[in-house]
This record gives structure tokens, sequence and C-alpha cells, in this order.
């Protein structure tokens, strides 16, 4: 996922956090995880007066520092002084990155209580020594963590913290780490109902990245990788498939059915369909309830704290399908469904049992039912074996309905 901190806070930082890819995003899944998290006070992000930048002296305060005369012996003291003030900073770091490696850990652990309590020692340690870039990274963590949790008002809060502190700090407002703030926090508001700021956080996402990208496309590749423009385009397919998941749930099928066709055309032409999944750096303990059953809207962020999936194209081609099924087009539906079932077979895809539930759907839509039940047959067994409850209660109940619409017609 995208780098939030640059090198200024040190290569062991980055490290302990994990680099950041713009190819990643958070997952929208069914169900709320977790309680309640405490509350965190985020103090506001102070800007110095007009004027007065960092370490900017007044001017008369420099003219009377310049016009001392020299004394050796106090110089040196100053520099050891100095010196032993860099040694100390040195070591505070050292130990921030080792509380983030610890809540690391902790997370990929499932252990959340424990990663929480870790965060705010190093969030106390960073601000004793008003290193910022260590505060802004590890209110980051500390949002990614509420939002797995699915504690939503906390992480909204964390979220708007770390980007006061980016923003504040220089950072432009088209840059890819906004852009991803950005979505989470729509995301955020998608889940709960707030209609009106999730449309404009996903619009927003959506068209400062679409004029970004135009501006790439000027500048040659000596100046912008072909790698970061690629990047900002997965981003930008990330964007566009939340926004379709959410116009889905809203019962906008035809709409979602756009943005899930170029979410999947950025997706084909930069991973290609057999890509299975952007690799991200820790283990990853993400599951998705992809395509046509989705309940309800949660966000799902279950690798480490910064590193989440970019969809495949595989689940985009089910997604699509969703839509197209939604409407009433099952045939177009099912070589979508198909195809992406036939995929995730030839790439041993982690999903397999939820494409092959979606398949069947789409099978038993178009009365096909003794088709659909050998393949929900086959995906409760896969299920089974990944121990996915949800999925195995979901497809017992449509292997019900299944049953009940084939006795209707005998």
């Amino acid at each position: 996922m995208y780098r939030l901190l640059v090198t200024s806070l040190g290569r062991g930082l980055l490290r302990a956090a994990g680099r950041w890819r713009p190819y990643c995003s958070a997952r929208l899944l069914p169900g709320l995880a977790g309680g309640r998290a405490p509350e965190v006070q985020v103090p506001p992000f102070r800007v110095p007066p007009h004027g007065w930048g960092p370490g900017l002296l007044p001017p008369l305060a420099a003219l009377a520092w310049f016009s001392r005369p020299a004394d050796a012996e106090e110089d040196e003291q100053q520099r050891a002084g100095g010196a032993a003030a860099d040694d100390a900073a040195d070591e505070a770091e050292a130990e921030i990155i080792q509380l983030l490696k610890r809540a690391k850990l902790s997370i990929m652990k499932d252990e959340p209580e424990e990663a929480e309590l870790i965060l705010h020692d190093a969030l106390r340690l960073a601000y004793q020594n008003n290193n910022k870039k260590a505060i802004t990274y590890t209110y980051d963590l500390m949002a990614n963590l509420a939002f797995i949790r699915g504690q939503l008002d906390n992480a909204e809060k964390l979220f708007k913290a770390t980007m006061s502190y980016l923003l504040g700090g220089g950072m432009p407002q088209e840059d890819n780490a906004i852009i991803e703030i950005s979505l989470k926090l729509a995301s955020i508001y998608a889940a709960q109902n707030k209609e009106e700021f999730a449309l404009a956080g996903y619009e927003f996402c959506i068209s400062t990245l679409e004029g970004k990208i135009e501006k790439e496309k000027e500048l040659a590749d000596c100046v912008l990788s072909v790698e970061e423009k690629a990047n900002t385009h997965l981003l930008l397919g990330m964007c566009l498939d939340a926004y379709a998941h959410y116009l889905l749930l809203s019962k906008q099928p035809s709409q979602a059915q756009r943005m899930y066709e170029r979410a999947l055309q950025i997706s084909e032409e930069i991973l290609g369909e057999r890509h299975p999944r952007v690799k991200c750096q820790g283990k990853v303990g993400e599951r998705r309830q992809a395509g046509l059953h989705k309940k309800k809207l949660i966000i799902d962020m279950k690798a480490s704290t910064a590193c989440k999936l970019f969809t495949t194209t595989i689940v985009l081609m089910s997604d699509l399908a969703t839509t197209l099924d939604a409407q009433g087009r099952f045939d177009e539906a099912c070589v979508y469904v198909q195809r992406a079932s036939d995929l995730a077979r030839q790439t041993e895809h982690p999903e397999l049992h939820m494409l092959l539930s979606n398949l069947a759907a789409v099978l038993m839509h178009r009365e096909r039912y003794a088709q659909a039940k050998e393949i929900y047959q086959e995906a409760l067994k896969r299920a089974e074996l990944k121990r996915d409850e949800v999925s195995i209660q979901h497809i017992r109940e449509e292997l019900a309905e299944l049953s009940r619409k084939s006795r209707s017609l005998t």
C-alpha cells in the first residue's frame, strides 16, 4: 500500500510498519466485528503562526545570536549536548520501532486489545519526543485497527487526525495516501448510513484520481515511473470497486455495473485476469464474502494494519455478474461468473467456494436446478474445508431454497 511516511522517519520505522502500496484497499464485508473501542483523545494539529515556519528565528533574536562573541568551550559543550540529544532521539525512535513491530505481531495473531495498548505506548513516546512522523504513522495504525474491529466512530476520528497531520505537514490533497484515507472515511460513512457524506467521499476519490491520471499521462517515465502511474490506476480501480459495492447495496445495480466494468478493465490491463492477489507485507487473514449474497456493509482489513488486498480480477468478474443478475440479465451474469469460477479453479483461488456459490445462484435463477445443486454441494464441501462458517450457513440455506423450488416443479 502507499507508504504514508517518507524516508525522514528512518528506514527502521518503515520496516516495522510495512510499506504502503496504493493498490490495496479496505474491503467491504457482511457483518460488524468487535465491540466498542475506548475513545482516543485526538489532539488538534498545531500549525505555527503565519510567517513563523519551523525553526525560523525572529530577526532581532537572530541578530543577537550571531553577534555574540565566539566561545570555543561553550561551542564544544553545545556540540556535545546536541550529540547527546541526537542519541536520545535515536534511542526513542528505536523504541517506537520495536513497539510498532510488537503491535503488528499482535494484530497478525488476532490480539487486537494487546495491539491497541502497545500502539498507545508508541503514541505517548512519539509525543514525548515530538516525533511528528511517528505520531502520524501511529495514528494511522490505530485508525486501521479500529477500522478492522468495526469501531467506526473511533476509526473516523483517528483517520481524520492522520489526515490533519499529513495535510498540515504539506502533503498535497491529491496524494494517494490522502485518497486512501478518504476512501476509508467514505466506507465508514456508508456503513453508518450517512449517504450524503459517503457519496461525496467516493466521488471526491474518483474525480481526484481521474484528474491526476490525466496529468500523469503527460509526464515522461524518467519523471514518474511506469510503476507509480500503474499504482494510481490501481487505486482508482479500488475506489470504483468500493463505490460499486455501495451502489449495489443501495439497490442501484445498473450504476454499480458501470463502476465494476471500469474497475475490471483496470485490473485486467494492469494485473491480468489470472493475478490471484496483490502481495502485501505481513500475513493476510482477510476473507471477503464475494459476489451475489452480501447482506450488509462492513469494512474488513484483517491483514496487517496497513496492508489490504486490491480486489482480484477474478472477484471483480463475479461482482460484475452480481449486478447483471440483480437486473435479471441471467445469461450475461452466467458468462462472467462461469469465467471467474474457471479461473479460480486454475489459480487455486482462496475464495473458490464463494465464487462457486455465486455461480450456483445464477444457475438457480436460470432454473437449471440440477446443475445448481451440484455446484452448491461442491461449494459446501470447500467451505467446510476452509471452516468458513458464514459461507457454510449461507450455502445450506440456498440448498434448502433450491430443494423447495425443485419440489414445486414436480
